[in-house]
């Protein structure tokens, strides 16, 4: 499910944006969606992975056997959309980088699996080190 996730964000950097890519599975594996950040690529600020991949999956009549799969620790905008939808599994290729709002959600009972994926956190530190304003105001930060 990852290697789905890795494929968006390696798309998202081909098109000069943030390498980070999501999915949503059903828990036998079947993917209902996936996306990349295209914040840069289409001027939009809401447009993170798992957003993408949200949108993209369509609606659904309940998210409880869903899994999202995401190269990085969601933010907190995207750790909300978890909440807000109930998704109780979470699998991240890696909090290396960032950890986003992988405690929050643990506390409230979500699963996460960080998977420490070479490939995620080498992709991504690339980027933030070549890319540092970029990179700040995809994270808030100044």
């Amino acid at each position: 499910m990852l290697d789905v996730a890795i494929q968006e964000a390696q798309k998202g950097l081909d098109e000069g944006g943030i390498p980070i890519g999501a999915a949503l599975f059903l828990k036998d594996g079947t993917l209902l969606g996936k996306g990349r950040n295209r914040r840069v690529q289409k001027n939009d600020p809401s447009l993170h992975g798992e957003t993408d991949a949200f949108r993209n999956a369509g609606r659904q009549r309940s998210y409880a056997n869903i899994v999202m799969v995401t190269t990085l620790a969601p933010c907190w905008y995207c750790s909300g959309l978890i909440r807000q939808f109930k998704i109780k599994t979470v699998v991240v290729g890696e909090t290396v980088n960032f950890p986003g709002g992988v405690d929050w959600l643990k506390e409230s009972g979500v699963e996460i699996i960080d998977l420490n994926s070479e490939i995620c956190i080498t992709m991504l530190a690339k980027y933030i080190q070549e890319n540092p304003d970029i990179w700040n105001e995809d994270i808030g930060e100044d």
